[in-house]
């Protein structure tokens, strides 16, 4: 019997042959390509982590070294996974595996399971720095980044932020040098190790007030994002700072 290729039978046959295809191959490729999505994201987290320490660029630091140049200044045996009352729990390698961005999502998950991961590092002095990642939600998206703190673990070096749909010229101004550079000095806790708080403000208001930071104009609900951010985490990371330096 000849196969009647004007039938609708036929027709519908084909295409449910091709979509069967098509995904068969789709599936491998995803499947084939899924090492190299991790390690992009890995060397992509590394460049993010030691760009709250160092200008990355400066230092020519980029995809093809920064492997090697992230296992130089962070010791990931030495990073540190605390819950969410600044407590650590556990410590290792498994520190830089959390998904910080998944579990600030993740509605079932309770507030006493969360982990906040902190990495310990050196500069090229040999001063230690302690990096902290930050999550939170901007005016269309997730916002995140990561706090360096100096030796003293109260002095913030310097932070790198970013998000993926903030609105151009407004609150994705947050990735740029001239809003990280106004966090640079200021410090997360009194000399009691107590967290002070802080509040983003008007951008030019000319706070002295070392606890605000000039916010951006017009990205309003943007900069009370990463205000939110940063107090919500720090406060916890304050806790165990405190605590060390009671010991």
């Amino acid at each position: 019997m000849a196969l009647n290729k004007e039938s609708n039978g036929f027709t519908f046959g084909f295409a449910i042959a091709l979509v069967v295809v098509l995904g068969v191959i789709l599936a491998s490729l995803a499947e084939g390509l899924r090492p190299r999505q991790e390690g992009n994201i890995r060397v992509k987290k590394q460049i993010d982590i030691l760009s709250a320490m160092m200008d990355v660029e400066k230092e020519g630091i980029d995809r093809t070294n920064a492997e090697a140049e992230f296992t130089k200044y962070v010791d990931l045996s030495q990073a540190v996974i605390l819950n969410n009352s600044g407590e650590e729990v556990s410590m290792g390698e498994e520190a830089f595996e959390i998904d910080i961005k998944k579990e600030y999502r993740d509605k079932n998950l309770a507030e006493n399971d969360k982990k906040f991961p902190l990495f310990k590092a050196q500069d090229k002095s040999g001063a230690s720095r302690f990096i902290i990642p930050v999550v939170g939600k901007g005016l269309w998206g997730p916002i995140w980044g990561y706090i360096c703190l100096e030796e003293d673990m109260r002095t913030i070096l310097g932070v790198s932020f970013d998000h993926k749909t903030e609105t151009p010229g407004l609150g994705a101004e947050i990735n740029k040098p001239f809003f990280m550079d106004r966090w640079k000095k200021s410090e997360i806790s009194d000399t009691d190790g107590n967290f002070q708080k802080y509040e983003v403000v008007k951008d030019n208001s000319g706070s002295t007030d070392p606890s605000k930071v000039d916010g951006i104009t017009g990205g309003t609900i943007t900069s009370k994002g990463v205000e939110e951010m940063v107090n919500r985490s720090l406060k916890i990371y304050s806790n165990y700072f405190k605590y060390l330096n009671s010991k």
